[in-house]
């Protein structure tokens, strides 16, 4: 029976997140579940779904890059800046598009670059979704926010057809539409999102996806990842079962009660964008149930702590060990 875990499914076109979360609500009976970060209706790939007591991870999964591919049709926009919007300019067949140019402009964009998010977007305002506002007619005003384009590449060029593949790794929040839409602005032309498969959220991959055909023929108990799956860029500590009781019961941990097996990934990291402090001093604290390093026999997730360098412990932030698991 299914208590916690992570469903990595791999969305079709035409579903929304949520749509997702309603299904894996279906299947296991548990109504605490929720996704890891929105993927627009129209575009596929991967959604994780985080079930029972692996929704608490959700927020530290703020620090995944995420990857996708898209592709761009010059020559239009749209008021959603994808193809599936309304039309509100049309330039196809009248102007004369460069690839050069276009490599120029989209390689541009990598960085850390201010962003307005698109008017028909789930970002909030005074309470209320952008796209409650466009739907009503009503104008907001919508404030830039910065995002960081780790690496945009162009992987094809058809002049034809007008149209663009490109592959980006970008920070959370990043709209890939918006980045359409602003190419297509500088270039004069106009431009939209076509198609866009994110490949990528951190630790979760196409390769590890699982499709609703899959889960709904087979159940999702055997596509059931881990709790502490996605946490790769905090560091392990391993405790004894003494040191354990006392991590479950809110304790704090003195550094002489832990093994320390990897430090955090962005531990001497300054300049690393949008990263909480806190999250760069991060270890999973795992039971070492026989007491060796490397453990011999298995280890067992227990929760996330922060080392407070003032005090020199690691303070608890969340526990994940439920009562009534072996011990």
């Amino acid at each position: 029976m299914i208590r916690d875990g992570i469903i990595n499914l791999l969305k079709p076109a035409g579903m929304t997140s949520t749509d997702g979360v309603q299904l894996l609500r279906k299947l296991t009976g548990i109504k605490r579940i929720g996704h890891a970060g929105t993927l627009d209706p129209m575009a596929a790939g991967v959604l994780p779904i985080c079930i029972g007591s692996a929704t608490r991870i959700i927020e530290y999964l703020d620090l995944d890059y995420k990857k996708y591919r898209c592709e761009m049709q010059l020559g239009i926009e749209t008021d959603t800046q994808d193809i599936w919007g309304t039309v509100i300019s049309d330039s196809r067949g009248s102007f004369a598009a460069d690839k050069s140019k276009i490599r120029e402009v989209l390689t541009g964009f990598k960085g850390i670059i201010s962003q307005y998010p698109p008017q028909y977007s789930a970002v909030r305002v005074k309470g209320r979704r952008l796209y409650e506002y466009a739907r009503k007619g009503e104008s907001v005003k919508i404030e830039p926010r910065e995002v960081n384009i780790k690496d945009i590449t162009v992987i094809n060029i058809d002049l034809n057809k007008n149209r663009v593949l490109f592959d980006v790794e970008c920070s959370k929040g990043t709209y890939i539409r918006t980045i359409c839409h602003d190419a297509g602005k500088i270039l004069g032309c106009g431009a939209a999102m076509s198609c866009l498969i994110r490949t990528a959220s951190g630790a979760f991959t196409l390769d590890n996806t699982v499709t609703i055909e899959e889960l709904t023929k087979n159940g999702p108990e055997q596509y059931l990842l881990k709790t502490d799956f996605p946490l790769i860029h905090f560091g392990q500590v391993y405790v004894n079962e003494k040191k354990a009781r006392l991590f479950i019961n809110g304790k704090y941990l003195n550094m002489s009660d832990v093994t320390i097996v990897k430090e955090p990934e962005y531990l001497n990291s300054k300049d690393e964008f949008n990263i909480r402090q806190e999250y760069k001093s991060a270890y999973n604290v795992y039971l070492n149930h026989d007491n060796k390093t490397p453990p011999q026999d298995y280890t067992e997730f227990l929760g996330v702590v922060f080392y407070n360098k003032e005090k020199n412990k690691l303070i608890t932030d969340k526990v994940f060990y439920q009562a009534g698991s072996e011990r």
